[in-house]
């Protein structure tokens, strides 16, 4: 197993319970785990267009084409996020960006996760184009 799969596997796994405790038996909490994390994919103009592309696929309905948070598509009871702006609740590390997009957003889950859908190189190619939408520079 490589040590992108086990970081990964960690912190799905840190996800399901409220606190972890990493190798130095410190305790962090699922947030802090996926902070941590890397993007393994280069935010070059090829990543941004092919995260571009998967967006309109997964995320339009609800972020609207623009990522305003503006489609009149997405569930009344829903607030979908602006991912334009500068405020990121959930976030705002490529690892933050990068989990929400697998394992959905909590704490009610309304946006569900691409876990079992999407394979992780694409997710960080929407954490590219996300980048993007606001210019902002990849943590």
């Amino acid at each position: 197993m490589g040590q992108r799969t086990v970081l990964l596997w960690g912190a799905a796994v840190c996800l399901v319970g409220a606190v972890c405790t990493s190798a130095a038996g410190e305790q962090t909490t699922p947030r802090a785990v996926a902070a941590k994390m890397k993007n393994p994919v280069a935010a070059n103009p090829a990543s941004v267009t092919s995260g571009q592309q998967l967006f309109q696929k997964y995320c339009r309905v609800c972020h609207g084409a623009t990522g305003r948070g503006d489609s009149p598509s997405a569930p009344k009871d829903m607030q979908p996020s602006n991912l334009t702006d500068a405020t990121w609740d959930r976030g705002s590390t490529d690892g933050e960006i990068f989990t929400v997009i697998m394992e959905g957003a909590g704490p009610d889950y309304k946006m569900k996760g691409l876990k079992g859908k999407l394979p992780d190189e694409n997710a960080w190619h929407i954490v590219n184009f996300v980048r993007s939408l606001a210019g902002a520079a990849p943590k």
